[in-house]
């Protein structure tokens, strides 16, 4: 591996919103970042804050003038966490080596920097993504446990019906980045870290879904998005699939892979087509097309509720 793969030019982008409270540690769990051989990273750190009314903004100035990352900051849109970084994959600089999300309240672990340079190394000439699991600790810090260990082979048709990883694991290649910026400049998207898997997968690119995470996932009574875990997260989810929300995020989802379909293979045009005809038909009538698709969720229990929503046109 040469320098400049050692020591990748790396960007961060970080959303924030009230985050006062929990934003130093992450800061800091950034600023103490060290590569293999006891290399500084070369970051970047680009900012959008929401219109924050609490103390975020001298934080974020108190970090940068102490000089360990470079800080590059600026306001919002101002509307949801999911159009604030889409401002940011936009308005950020495109000539980085690797990019990565990064949550206002979480906890990188030491290895998260070099774990993702690593395994990106072989996809130099190829769209690539990283993201896996997270530790999910409670307010002060404390373990609570893991998030899902998922088995099947991350891909377009999981894509389609489900996100398997918070943005917050993710780190992308600059070919990566290039889709994401191209698709995401069409319009919103129902969350910045479906999208990325939807457009990374969808043009042929890969994703490696790392078991061990990298980072601790702060749940507390602030989070926008909460943890996937759980009884309570099972049923709030059928819930929210008989309301229509699942049926509605497809459809958005649907809507924007329209407007950036020359990005995608062939191959995942044609899933697509079938996907679409699936939901377009009444109760069983969708059925077959579904299972034409070759679409999936991750476990049995989730792909029986797909099954379902197919049937009742929720799909």
């Amino acid at each position: 591996m040469n320098a400049a793969a050692e020591r990748p030019d790396i960007a961060v982008l970080l959303g924030t919103y009230n985050g006062a409270t929990y934003l130093r540690a992450q800061l800091r769990s950034i600023g103490s970042q060290q590569l293999a051989g006891g290399l500084t990273p070369r970051l970047t750190l680009y900012v959008s804050d929401d219109g924050s009314r609490d103390d975020t903004r001298a934080i974020i100035a108190e970090f940068g003038a102490e000089g360990t990352v470079r800080v590059v900051e600026g306001a919002g849109p101002c509307m949801g966490f999911a159009e604030n970084f889409r401002h940011l994959v936009l308005t950020c600089g495109d000539a980085h080596d690797i990019y990565l999300f990064c949550d206002q309240d979480d906890l990188w672990h030491a290895d998260k920097l070099q774990s993702a340079i690593s395994r990106l190394a072989p996809f130099a000439n190829a769209p690539a993504m990283v993201c896996g699991r997270t530790l999910n600790i409670d307010e002060t810090g404390a373990r609570v446990g893991l998030s899902p260990l998922f088995s099947r082979q991350p891909s377009f048709r999981n894509a389609l019906v489900q996100s398997i990883a918070g943005a917050n694991t993710m780190a992308f290649n600059r070919l990566a980045f290039a889709l994401l910026r191209r698709s995401a400049g069409h319009g919103p998207f129902v969350s910045h870290d479906w999208w990325t898997y939807l457009i990374v997968t969808g043009a042929g690119g890969t994703v490696i879904y790392v078991p061990e995470p990298t980072i601790s996932y702060r749940q507390h009574a602030g989070n926008v998005v909460g943890a996937n875990t759980g009884l309570l997260s099972r049923l709030d989810r059928i819930r929210r699939g008989l309301r229509g929300q699942f049926r509605d995020w497809n459809q958005r989802n649907i809507g924007l892979l329209a407007l950036n379909s020359d990005l995608l293979t062939q191959e995942n045009r044609a899933v697509l087509a079938d996907f679409r005809r699936a939901r377009s038909r009444l109760f069983l009538a969708g059925l077959p097309w579904l299972l034409k698709s070759g679409v999936y969720r991750q476990t049995l229990w989730s792909n029986l509720h797909l099954y379902a929503a197919c049937a009742f046109a929720k799909l």
